[in-house]
């Protein structure tokens, strides 16, 4: 690579390197070392040290997880290159069950001797934890799959694909803004894959290769006469998919108010119609304050469900084991006991999900080695079901996990985290003028915007982009 095309890629010409915010364990690397990938045999020996070492030193249970990291993101802003970073967090996470009670110990020294004392450690913390623990764990039985893997489905890998390619379209994204009237404009595109292998002391040793790809990007408008100015982002989501999602097909296209998709993204498309409603937010009336049916979006709809449906049905927080970021629940046990729990209309119905092809939260298993599936939250309008795994299974009189534990990286432990939460769409297929004709005094809220929660995640408010 020649020493202009460096600068010009990297950035380092006009600014300083721009990084995301990653880990403290994440190391810089050459984008091609992302292709590499580590020999499963390698991995399966490193976790059977983990396994018989913890074992030696009184585990009753050992899982362990070697986890390699990689991450890509591309940033632009008008007509330069802001940032280009690829990184690799490479480590190991053991988690023991010894007298009863967990212990977690985690190391990036990914050698046989380190691995070993990594095990002990773990070993040692959970014997500490059982001197002023009450219960002792009590985890629901899991088979074990013997040596299986999974891949996300993708047809293009999106760290195969040139970082030129990449800066180029988000340039291109920047340019047709600016043609349009955009006085500013930042486009960005991360890449992620999670090479994650996972063995336990129930005899699975299971390997997959998890990729998930976001392209976004943010326009501003300015009316200098009035001084008022307007901002639209990207109407895109973030999905598991590879680099194939950037390649729009016409069949992608849902027609309404204005243009979404589904399945692929047009992000050429999208800048150009999102600089054309930022100009018109400039003069748009602002909304009469009033009683109004509301017509949601797909892409505001999302963060309503996430918050007030997802985390909500989070057994942790339903139990007070976790509070962190907005609270506990309002969906007490007792609502749930009672099976009547109105929580709309008989016509809502919301599942969670962890198998749905090309979506976020898509795995083949969890990271407690439990396969993941489908299962009902609210069924014709009634709490029916939590978010469980493990240990919280015999809680609420299950026998089985529902395969929803997840470590966000190698060095933390898992625990119960949200799946993919939908709404099941209705049985008549209606376009969102179907859907809108009737409607006698509504808005139509596209997009999401700013929002608050309260601590119980009952009341809430969810702003939004666009408002027809």
């Amino acid at each position: 690579m020649k020493r202009k095309d460096f600068l010009y890629l990297s950035g380092i010409g006009a600014s300083a390197l721009l990084m995301p915010d990653l880990s403290a364990f994440a190391n810089p690397i050459d984008p091609l070392q992302a292709l590499d990938k580590i020999d499963v045999k390698i991995k399966k020996e490193l976790a059977d040290v983990a396994l018989n070492a913890a074992k030696a030193k009184g585990a009753t249970y050992t899982d362990v997880r070697i986890g390699r990291y990689l991450n890509q993101f591309v940033s632009t802003r008008d007509k330069r290159v802001q940032g280009v970073a690829n990184t690799e967090s490479f480590g190991v996470g053991i988690r023991v069950i010894a007298n009863g009670c967990w212990g977690f110990a985690a190391t990036n020294t990914v050698t046989k001797e380190s691995i070993a004392k990594t095990a002990q450690e773990a070993v040692a913390v959970a014997k500490a934890n059982a001197k002023i623990q009450g219960e002792a764990v009590q985890l629901a039985p899991q088979k074990g799959f013997g040596e299986v893997s999974w891949k996300t489905p993708l047809e293009i890998n999106s760290f195969e694909v040139p970082i030129k390619e990449k800066v180029d379209l988000l340039l291109n994204v920047n340019d047709i803004a600016i043609q349009n009237g955009a006085n500013f404009v930042n486009a960005a595109l991360f890449a992620v894959n999670e090479q994650k292998y996972f063995a336990s002391t129930d005899g699975s040793y299971i390997d997959q290769d998890i990729h998930r790809i976001y392209p976004t990007f943010g326009v501003t408008v300015i009316d200098r006469a009035s001084g008022k100015f307007k901002t639209q982002s990207a109407l895109s989501s973030p999905m598991g998919m590879g680099y194939e999602y950037m390649n729009a097909r016409p069949e992608d296209k849902v027609s309404g108010v204005i243009t979404r998709y589904k399945g692929r993204y047009d992000i050429l498309g999208d800048v150009k119609e999102a600089t054309r409603v930022a100009k018109e937010k400039i003069t748009a009336k602002s909304v009469e304050a009033g009683k109004y049916d509301l017509v949601l979006d797909p892409s505001h709809l999302w963060l309503t469900i996430h918050e007030s449906v997802g985390h909500p049905t989070e057994l942790d927080r339903v139990l007070g084991y976790e509070a962190n970021y907005a609270g506990t629940s309002f969906l007490t046990l007792d609502k749930w006991q009672s099976k009547k729990f109105k929580f709309g209309s008989d016509k809502v119905n919301i599942i969670a999900d962890k198998t749905q092809v090309g979506s976020l939260g898509a795995v083949g298993y969890d990271d407690e080695g439990v396969k993941c599936k489908q299962w009902n939250l609210i069924k014709d309008g009634v709490l029916v079901n939590y978010q469980a795994i493990r240990d919280q299974a015999h809680i609420i009189g299950l026998t089985e996990s529902q395969g929803c534990c997840y470590s966000q990286g190698w060095n933390d432990v898992q625990f119960q985290r949200m799946p993919n939460v939908s709404l099941e769409s209705g049985k008549a297929k209606l376009s969102v003028d179907d859907m809108i004709k009737n409607v006698e005094k509504g808005i139509y809220i596209i997009g999401d915007g700013s929002y608050s929660i309260d601590q119980q995640r009952y009341n809430f408010q969810f702003g939004g982009q666009l408002y027809y």
